[in-house]
């Protein structure tokens, strides 16, 4: 048995800034499997498999954010961004901050653990925002390459000053998969187990939210 849509209605949002999402910001459609939009794009991003940055710009005063990542060339549902195990594959584990504004946030996908991991692989990259009244969603579809280097011209910077602070709960997140017909440091990452998921609970600005686990339309 599963539940499907959200736990509360979401009021504000947040926009994925790098990498590029699949398509537009459509903020009705945030609350469901990457933004809504159901197929990864061809025009990938490049993106390094070390030393690397994601920026995201939060219109929330505080806020959780974790990534998960599926290693197939077209994830159509949460279900894609477990391992053969049923774990999901967090390059980002969950940390929660405060401050509304751009925020970045390094990640290192070669030192995840995570199976497919290489130079030349197309991955997609899926964001968990949570700013305490409903969980969100994004995705990016990038292509992995040892040797790339962000350009200096894409800014990696936060509008405050404000400490990334480590979920040690494992969490994930509440949302509806689409019919297949969307600098601060990270902690290191981890896989989350789904069964110990679904009954997780965390503070958010110090109070307590329910996350739930990621529910997947098999």
């Amino acid at each position: 048995m599963f539940m499907a849509g959200l736990m509360t209605v979401v009021s504000a949002h947040f926009q994925l800034q790098y990498p590029p999402p699949r398509g537009d910001f459509v903020e009705d459609d945030e609350p469901t499997f990457c933004d809504g939009y159901v197929n990864s794009v061809s025009n990938r991003t490049t993106f390094p498999t070390s030393g690397g940055f994601i920026s995201i710009n939060s219109e929330h005063p505080s806020w959780t954010l974790g990534g998960i990542l599926a290693s197939v060339q077209n994830p159509t549902n949460f279900t894609q961004f477990e391992d053969s195990n049923g774990n999901f594959q967090m390059f980002l584990p969950f940390f929660q901050t405060t401050g509304e504004g751009v925020y970045c946030v390094d990640v290192d996908l070669a030192s995840s653990g995570i199976s497919g991991i290489k130079s030349g692989a197309n991955v997609t990259l899926q964001f968990v925002f949570d700013g305490g009244d409903g969980q969100l969603y994004q995705c990016a579809d990038v292509t992995l390459a040892d040797n790339f280097t962000i350009p200096t011209s894409i800014s990696c910077k936060n509008a405050t000053d404000a400490a990334a602070t480590p979920v040690s709960t494992s969490v994930a997140a509440t949302g509806t998969s689409p019919s297949s017909s969307s600098s601060g440091s990270a902690p290191s990452s981890t896989t989350t187990n789904n069964a110990a998921v679904r009954n997780a609970v965390m503070g958010v600005s110090g109070v307590a939210g329910l996350l739930g686990a990621i529910v997947a339309l098999l």
